[in-house]
């Protein structure tokens, strides 16, 4: 039997609150004019560590006024760890989720520090019964203290903990049924995960609870040595375009967001993105 949903919580499309969201882009102070005058943006989703609740930046300001939703999209959470989440931490982001009259919050489902040692990268969770019980109470500790709902971004993998017990679909599935935590799929770290683990990205969508779908990600990369590297620094590949319709195929996605994080290109090749995930969309 499915666990009671915490208040805020629902199913499908009804999760972000506003029923659908989109295509959008990650907005970045580097591209802030960017994403202001991109034709067909019709949300963004903003690295909540970066910005200031009480000082917010003028271009999230201008696109509020606009009426594009905002997504805070934390970094530094770190629910995957055996620590429960800092009071601080989980405070900054419900400022931001208010300040910028959100939808909803998004995280990973990452391990990030322990000790007080931060790792510098978001690390797979041993998929254990064990961590699973962890985890779920660190997301129900955040359920409680954030303002709207809660979506979880599956992460790109170099490696995989020898004990693991499931796989991370089943993780995230059996944790979106405990909790009622929202998804946030990301397509490229599917693909990563094809990649650099042998996983299959389809076999992930198959098995993920897409019922509970907030929207997803898609990114370019590049591929160095054999191993993919999640880099946010180029055009989507191909392939990720192709996750991204066999996920269509299974589910009408309430929004899609493209993420760029250096080596920003010019507005041209932003849009043509865009356009090619839409057409992806359209596809399936």
């Amino acid at each position: 039997m499915a666990a009671e949903r915490p208040a805020g919580t629902a199913r499908g499309d009804d999760m972000t609150g506003t029923g659908r969201l989109g295509v959008g882009i990650g907005w970045r102070p580097e591209i802030d004019l960017t994403v202001e005058r991109l034709p067909g943006v019709d949300f963004v989703e903003v690295v909540a560590e970066n910005i200031r609740p009480g000082d917010l930046p003028e271009s999230l300001r201008v696109l509020r006024g606009r009426g594009l939703p905002v997504i805070p999209h934390g970094v530094g959470l770190g629910l995957g760890g055996a620590e429960p989440p800092d009071p601080d931490r989980l405070a900054h982001l419900a400022d931001c989720a208010r300040a910028l009259d959100a939808p909803l919050v998004s995280e990973h489902l990452a391990f990030v520090r322990a000790g007080g040692m931060e790792a510098g990268h978001l690390l797979p969770v041993p998929r254990t019964r064990a961590a699973l019980a962890v985890v779920a109470d660190n997301v129900r500790r955040a359920q409680a203290a954030l303002p709207v709902p809660l979506a979880l971004e599956n992460v790109a993998a170099l490696f995989g903990w020898p004990d693991d017990e499931m796989t991370e679909a089943e993780f995230l599935g059996e944790l979106v049924e405990t909790t009622g935590v929202g998804l946030l799929v990301d397509v490229a770290n599917l693909y990563t995960n094809q990649i650099n683990l042998g996983l299959p990205a389809v076999g992930a969508l198959d098995a993920l609870p897409l019922s509970e779908l907030a929207y997803v990600h898609v990114a370019g990369g590049h591929l160095h040595h054999g191993v993919w590297h999640d880099t946010h620094t180029a055009r989507v590949p191909g392939e990720v375009l192709e996750i991204l319709a066999e996920l269509r195929a299974r589910v009408d996605p309430p929004g899609v967001l493209l993420e760029w994080d250096g080596d920003y290109p010019g507005d041209d090749v932003l849009e043509a993105e865009l356009g090619r995930i839409r057409e992806a969309v359209a596809r399936a």
